[in-house]
């Protein structure tokens, strides 16, 4: 069963593409999508990332939460609710 991953505390930079290519490191990403600023088009900071097991996102969770990421140490969970 797919599970749905908040990404928080990313790189202005940030793309979609690249949100992908990080988190494919530990299994299928189903879909990745970050949340632009309204005003710039960039990145606001987060996003999130669904991939395709209960296995691979706690894989990512457990690798990625609280690691650096460039210049940022992201924040990786599980989405509340659905």
């Amino acid at each position: 069963m797919a599970k749905k991953l908040y990404v928080g505390n990313i790189s202005p930079e940030a793309t979609e593409a690249s949100l992908t290519a990080l988190f494919s490191m530990f299994g299928t990403v189903d879909k990745a999508y970050i949340i632009p600023d309204p005003e710039t088009g960039k990145c606001k900071g987060y996003g999130f990332v669904i991939m395709s097991s209960d296995a691979e996102a706690q894989a990512a969770i457990k690798a990625l939460n609280g690691k650096k990421c460039g210049e940022y140490t992201v924040k990786v969970e599980e989405t509340k609710g659905k």
